[in-house]
């Protein structure tokens, strides 16, 4: 390391932890390998053909697009979303109870920018979305993980963990949650635990994150009410994103709370990129406003629900005789695998010789000594062919490793 860098580095950069998913796409990306490691959408689903026909308007209204735009948002995309979100909100949203973010990962940054203090305690589902912890944690925050059944986060457990905080002196700052089809562990939080949620974020006035980039994507069952609708106190804020419903490419989310609150992150966005790109966002709304985002999430549904039962038979013909267990997810991206004796993290390694990768569970996971026998696994991104021949790989590493403990 030069001279001129050595000692100047911020205790924040010298302590903050690089994504392991990111960090593994080298490995990732050799040839031959079928990946169930990451996050991401089937390129095949993306709507390339109506999203082009946006084009026009760099002609119409160029001059505009191609300037810097307003911090809050453009105001077109704004008031669709207020309108289409409305049945999930419970109601049409003010222009100043949302803005528009750069992916709703920004979302999670300019939330921590508005909350965190160094030495902060947020309490969050366990296991939980990484990149959130990561998030989180390089603002300084300490976790408390509440532990998740095939129902979601067991809120239940909250009140006597903040009961322990108050006992040392310290308050949980606000609960973090994925409610709908959880990143990693897939599971969807029953409408009787959020009311209960909402319940335990009066008694103790702490507020609730809502995080809910998968949600429009169910294949099986009736959508449920979200956290921010059952709430009349304005003590939620709600987290959405185009990257699972149109494209990530198109990095951009929103979020949605309290003027107060939203005011806080306007700031801290104003800092952060000035704004979200006015070209990317009206291409967005315009697509949206034609009506095609509606008529396009069927096909997304109708294409990863396939894949979602070509992994599920793959899974009960080849994994269940050997004592692995897992929760069928109603929608979302993604499995979340129990193992039982096999240390995952060993299993990778003989996955990756296999030419199969995914992600071991201890990342995810707060608590310690948790998620070693997990993993995630996800199903979106493979085809139905790949799915059967990845899973065949991931038996041949199974077996291997049980051999190797015999």
């Amino acid at each position: 390391m030069s001279r001129v860098w050595e000692g100047n580095f911020s205790y924040i950069a010298n302590n903050n932890r690089p994504s392991p998913i990111r960090e593994m796409l080298a490995v990732i990306k050799q040839p031959g390998m079928i990946s169930f490691a990451g996050g991401m959408p089937a390129p095949e689903v993306f709507p390339v053909d109506r999203f082009y026909e946006g084009a026009h308007l760099l002609k119409d209204d160029g001059a505009n697009l191609l300037q810097y735009g307003i911090t809050e948002g453009y105001p077109p995309l704004k008031e669709f979303l207020a309108k289409w979100t409305a049945p999930r909100m419970g109601r049409v949203v003010s222009s100043p109870e949302m803005l528009i973010t750069t992916g709703s990962q920004q979302v999670l940054d300019l939330f921590a920018w508005s909350m965190i203090d160094p030495g902060d305690v947020v309490i969050t589902e366990d296991p939980s979305y990484l990149a959130a912890l990561t998030v989180f944690f390089n603002h300084g925050a300490t976790f408390v993980g509440i532990p998740m059944d095939k129902d979601g986060m067991m809120v239940d457990k909250i009140p006597e963990e903040i009961e322990k905080l108050k006992k040392q002196g310290k308050k949980a700052k606000f609960i973090y949650t994925i409610v709908n089809f959880q990143n990693p562990g897939g599971a969807t939080m029953t409408l009787e635990r959020r009311k209960k949620l909402v319940s335990i974020s009066h008694q103790y006035d702490i507020p609730i994150f809502e995080d809910d980039p998968y949600g429009y994507v169910r294949y099986d069952g009736e959508h449920l009410p979200s956290i921010f609708s059952l709430d009349p106190k304005g003590g939620v804020v709600y987290a959405g994103s185009f990257s699972k419903i149109l494209s990530p490419g198109v990095r951009v989310g929103w979020v949605t709370g309290t003027e107060e609150i939203i005011r806080k992150m306007t700031v801290f966005k104003q800092a952060t990129d000035l704004c979200s790109s006015p070209l990317t966002q009206a291409l967005v709304a315009e697509y949206c406003i034609k009506g095609y985002l509606d008529a396009h999430l069927p096909n997304i549904i109708d294409n990863y629900r396939v894949k979602r039962d070509a992994m599920e038979d793959s899974f009960k013909k080849h994994l269940s005789s050997r004592g692995i267990s897992w929760v069928k997810p109603d929608g979302g991206f993604f499995y979340w695998l129990d193992f039982g004796k096999i240390n995952t993290t060993e299993l990778f390694k003989k996955a990756i010789e296999k030419k199969v990768a995914f992600v071991i569970g201890e990342p995810f996971c707060v608590r310690p000594g948790t998620g070693v026998h997990n993993a995630r696994i996800n199903f979106t991104f493979s085809s139905p062919a790949q799915i059967e021949e990845g899973v065949n790989r991931l038996v041949q590493a199974i077996d291997e490793i049980a051999l190797k403990a015999i």
